[in-house]
């Protein structure tokens, strides 16, 4: 899609603090963080929102999952506790259409979270 900005960052058309990046997903740093650690993972396939992910795409969700668990760890917010997020539509606070997940920690997290 190239209006979206998360591929254009996934192409290196946009810069970004990049922390991780295969052939299926993109990781890099929030640039409006809402905790001390807070990292996008995107995948790079265009999937507008969780609503329009397929069958097929179940491999790479766990993938994101997994990739989040392994910057969690890298940062050292893993052992506290930390949010793995994924916001769906405008009332959830999704504001650019292609999945990903917001990697949260560094601090406690409240309940409920709106």
């Amino acid at each position: 899609m190239t209006d979206c900005i998360f591929c254009k960052i996934a192409a290196k058309n946009i810069p970004a603090k990049i922390i991780h990046e295969d052939d299926l997903a993109i990781a890099f740093e929030d640039i409006n963080p809402q905790a001390p650690a807070h990292t996008l993972i995107v995948p790079r396939k265009h999937i507008p929102t969780a609503l329009d992910i397929e069958h097929t795409d179940q491999a790479l969700i766990g993938h994101l999952f997994r990739i989040g668990a392994k910057i969690a760890r890298d940062k050292g917010i893993a052992g506290k506790g930390f949010r793995l997020v994924m916001n769906t539509n405008a009332d959830a606070g999704q504001t650019v259409f292609h999945i990903h997940l917001h990697l949260l920690g560094g601090r406690a997290m409240h309940w409920p979270p709106g």
